[in-house]
């Protein structure tokens, strides 16, 4: 990344841990010294937070990827963890814990968008794994088998996902709102014996009929075996006789018995794909004992989680938060959970701080675009007559937050006081690489900190070296590190060129994973993510952060959010455009958006290009679609679409943009791109 022209939005605020959650916390600052004095050993102490039948022999090894000096091939880079060690996974999230007299704890506390309520303790929770694993190896699936989940927030979508873990079937889970085709991708990619879907859904008061969808996507695939349907509106399906089978017929039907076996640690336990609108998904390929300690000691670790923790996760079960920390963290580390299967509005827009206050969370994990909507919904504070006293800790996944939405996040969720973790890690990264102990950091609104105790992340220029305090940079992991992805299913070179190729034999490890986002390094070692690699604005040479100008457009009050991109420019070779959703107070004057940004970071970031939409493309993650953005202004072809969060949401920006160039090309001195748009 070209550091020679940067302009840095500046933050200086930072709330130190109080006293009394500093008392009762799970670690202290020694836990840095210790993984740094010794990782290898640091990340057996974690491991052994779990059940193994039987130990490792080898804690890691890593064939670091190679570069060839005559021909510039790169060798694929291969890693292990806890080599020879065998443990059931699904064992390790409920079997444990009913063993150790938990049984009658509640796991989850189930919530359906049209108001219907279970609560499963782990005694059922594991009776319910135990029947759908005997129901797997009826349908013939098997060790190694892949199983594709179509299904939306459900304790089915639990099950199954534990019982595949228990019989060693390799799950992928798949949003319940994605088209036949993103389904069908993902069958063929895996080869998938087994679809699990439901009839319908329920999204914002209506009965979605989800099966013929499931039935385009499974026509005419020879190894997909049989198709079960969970029964949830009652609606008439479709049905293919000998193919599609009833989940309340088959699993319930089971012994509420299972002999779970163990697996070597580096079996694969899930294949999640990354999302986006150009190139083919990925399909990542995560392992059992490595992803399983990652993702249980981060959770521990962060979240300070307690054993009368309610904890509630809002992502949806595909994404891979919630694999982390809605399935196997929290189970495996004992704690009550909700899950809920609706919308934010649904049926109005306070049904998560009623939830919130329903169960008493304690601790409340979302993502910046819910809080930036609630900040649009809400405004300053929140409406009166809801109790969140029980909110003890807070944090944040997804993309960058911006430093105000954090600040409002702060005060109007955790009363001024409580800790906001914000957590930076990937699909590839299985559970949380930088992200603050809340009893140790030092928060600062707007960066996730500094590295988890084990982790080794750096901000790095062309040639591998950190950069210095200020510098923008690539974001990248020194070392190789447990919960990493081992390969893309099915394409080891894709693995190797993605992530690895570029810093191929860099450093003491002999190679940097390249995460693909660009950050920066404060004073004191804290790591600022400014957003993808390629979602910076080139404006005369300048290279400017999107993320830095979008916060300080959501600091405006009459901003609830901003995405930020470049645009083509013939004078200034790309312009910056922002596309704003209107805040709490009002409509924006651009005149002094464009006077708050050059205030906050300078002249040369103010967007030339300003539309107001009603909403931004994001993908299952909350990830703003900026390039998206960009070529709905410029009129380009766009990738596929059928795997975003809002699809509706590109009509509506081709909308606002058509709006845009209408009112700049009735004034004919103007042209479209240059002139100050509404």
């Amino acid at each position: 990344m070209d550091v020679s022209n940067e302009a840095r939005l500046s933050e200086t605020r930072a709330f130190p841990p109080s006293p009394s959650f500093a008392a009762r916390a799970n670690l202290d600052a020694s836990s840095y010294d210790a993984a740094a004095a010794d990782p290898i050993t640091f990340w057996e102490n974690a491991a052994r937070r779990l059940e193994w039948t039987e130990p490792w022999h080898t804690a890691h090894t890593w064939s670091p990827p190679v570069r060839d000096a005559s021909t510039g091939t790169v060798t694929i880079p291969a890693a292990t963890w806890f080599d020879g060690g065998t443990l059931n996974v699904a064992t390790n999230c409920v079997d444990r814990h009913v063993a150790n007299g938990l049984g009658e704890n509640v796991a989850l506390y189930f919530e359906g968008e049209p108001g219907d309520r279970v609560a499963v303790s782990y005694a059922d929770l594991q009776r319910r794994v135990c029947q759908a694993a005997n129901a797997l190896t009826a349908l013939g699936i098997e060790p190694g088998d892949r199983v594709v989940v179509y299904l939306p927030v459900l304790i089915e979508t639990v099950v199954i996902a534990l019982a595949c873990a228990r019989i060693g079937a390799v799950h992928s889970l798949v949003f319940g709102g994605f088209s036949a085709e993103a389904v069908r991708f993902r069958l063929e990619d895996t080869g998938a014996k087994l679809l699990v879907t439901s009839d319908g859904q329920h999204r914002r008061g209506t009965q979605v009929e989800v099966k013929s969808n499931a039935d385009l996507a499974a026509t005419g695939l020879p190894h997909l075996e049989h198709v079960l349907v969970v029964r949830r509106t009652g609606q008439a399906v479709p049905w293919t006789a000998g193919r599609d089978v009833w989940w309340h017929e088959l699993v319930d039907a089971q012994p509420e018995t299972h002999a779970p076996r163990a697996f070597d640690s580096e079996h694969p336990l899930f294949i999640i794909y990354t999302s986006g609108t150009t190139g083919k998904p990925k399909g990542l390929v995560h392992t059992s004992g490595g992803y399983l300690t990652h993702a249980s000691w981060a959770h521990w670790a962060h979240f300070d989680a307690k054993p009368d923790d309610v904890h509630w996760c809002t992502a949806d079960l595909a994404w891979v938060t919630a694999h982390s920390y809605e399935i196997y963290g929290p189970l495996s580390n004992g704690l009550t959970q909700v899950i809920y299967e609706g919308t934010p509005d649904a049926p109005h827009r306070e049904r998560h701080l009623e939830i919130i206050e329903r169960y008493g969370v304690t601790v409340y994990y979302t993502a910046p675009t819910l809080i930036r909507t609630l900040m649009t919904w809400f405004g300053e504070e929140l409406p009166p007559g809801h109790d969140l006293s029980s909110i003890r800790l807070l944090g944040t996944v997804g993309e960058a937050i911006n430093p105000e939405v954090w600040v409002w996040f702060r005060r109007n969720f955790g009363r001024n006081s409580v800790p906001v973790v914000d957590t930076w890690w990937q699909s590839e990264t299985g559970a949380a690489m930088i992200a603050p102990l809340p009893g140790v950091t030092t928060l600062k609104p707007g960066s996730a900190t500094i590295p988890l105790p084990g982790i080794d992340m750096a901000v790095v220029d062309e040639a591998g070296e950190p950069v210095s305090p200020g510098r923008a940079g690539t974001l990248v992991a020194r070392r190789p590190w447990p919960g990493m992805a081992r390969t893309v299913w099915g394409n080891p070179e894709r693995y190797r060129d993605s992530y690895w190729a570029p810093f191929a034999g860099h450093g003491e490890h002999g190679g940097y994973y390249v995460a693909g986002d660009g950050a920066t390094v404060d004073a004191d070692g804290y790591i600022w993510i400014l957003g993808r690699l390629d979602d910076v604005v080139n404006v005369s040479g300048h290279r400017l952060s999107t993320i830095e100008i979008e916060s300080s457009l959501v600091a405006h009050p009459a901003v609830g959010e901003a995405g930020v991109t470049g645009v083509s420019d013939p004078i200034t070779g790309q312009a910056v455009a922002a596309f704003v959703v209107d805040g709490s107070e009002g409509v924006a004057d651009h005149h002094e958006l464009r006077a708050q940004v050059t205030r906050d970071i300078g002249p040369i970031a103010k967007p030339k290009i300003i539309v107001r939409v009603p909403e931004l493309p994001k993908t299952r993650s909350g990830k703003i679609l900026r390039r998206l953005l960009a070529q709905i202004w410029q009129g380009d072809t766009l990738g596929d679409t059928t795997s975003l969060q809002n699809p509706r949401a590109v009509d509506e920006v081709r909308k606002a943009v058509r709006l845009a160039r209408l009112s700049a090309s009735s004034e004919p001195s103007s042209s479209a791109l240059s002139k100050e748009t509404t």
